[in-house]
């Protein structure tokens, strides 16, 4: 685990992601965020290309609580079987979606608690639905922010909420918005777990990695 970073590196570090992509967004495709909640919920352990493909057509038969419900557990399994642990969470989705439509009014709830008590919504999914949604500066800790954030300095910890702590508490608040979009973009498409792309990484002269692979 690194050092926690000073405040002006932190700045510089984000100054650098925000010029190189002003307004970095997630790569789950929904169009609201009941789907927002769904795509998420079964991102757990696939990949968002994995989930995308799976709800390409599901989105445009079920993009409500209730249109979930009508197409039922089997129905939904026969879109979503591509995904691992398909059955668990077309389980939890019908749940949920039961739910949002009795307890809602079919709307999702924008408060952290209320997204965690729905089935197959941990803190993690529900700080993507705040952040991504609702425009609230959660962050949402995956594995490449937890490598991104121990490898930098940026944010280290010993486990996903230390980090998420660490983002918060040492992150400037212009950038807190968008941090865990930049996190996330960068551990996927440089900062990767076996073999980070250090020689192109523009913030490698900032980075804390002892062993950077230049």
């Amino acid at each position: 685990m690194a050092k926690q970073l000073d405040y002006h590196t932190i700045k510089e570090i984000f100054t650098r992601f925000r010029a190189a992509e002003p307004e970095p967004r997630g790569e789950l495709d929904h169009v609201n965020a009941y789907t927002l909640v769904v795509a998420v919920a079964l991102s757990a352990q696939a990949t968002d290309a994995g989930v995308n493909k799976a709800t390409k057509e599901l989105f445009k038969i079920a993009d409500t609580p209730e249109k979930m419900l009508e197409l039922g557990e089997e129905g939904l399994i026969e879109h979503i079987k591509t995904i691992g642990l398909y059955r668990n969470k077309a389980r939890n989705v019908m749940k949920l979606s039961r739910i949002l439509a009795e307890d809602y009014g079919g709307e999702v709830p924008s408060s952290r608690a209320a997204l965690q008590a729905l089935p197959g919504v941990g803190r993690k999914t529900a700080n993507v639905v705040l952040n991504m949604w609702w425009k609230q500066p959660a962050q949402a800790v995956d594995t490449h922010i937890f490598r991104v954030g121990n490898r930098t300095g940026i944010a280290p910890g010993k486990d996903v909420n230390a980090v998420e702590r660490a983002i918060e508490d040492n992150i400037p608040a212009e950038f807190q918005q968008h941090a865990h979009h930049w996190l996330i973009l960068h551990g996927r498409y440089h900062c990767k777990a076996r073999k980070p792309l250090c020689a192109t990484c523009l913030i490698r002269d900032l980075c804390q990695f002892e062993e950077k692979n230049l």
